[in-house]
């Protein structure tokens, strides 16, 4: 029983994760995500509209 407490608290210890590195990915994609919209934003809103207008019949 004493093993099964000991190498339950060593998990316990050992398993902190790394908030850091996660939150910098994190981080990163939104950059990205941000970057991207910007860049791409007007065209993909024009081809959103174009769509529409075709499937609607107005264009």
């Amino acid at each position: 029983m004493t093993f099964v407490l000991a190498l339950t608290e060593r998990v316990r210890r050992e398993e902190r994760g790394d908030v850091p590195g996660w939150v910098m990915i994190t981080l990163m994609s939104a950059v990205l995500v941000a970057a991207l919209l910007a860049i791409a934003g007007p065209r993909l809103s024009e081809l959103f509209e174009q769509a529409i207008n075709r499937v609607s019949g107005l264009g």
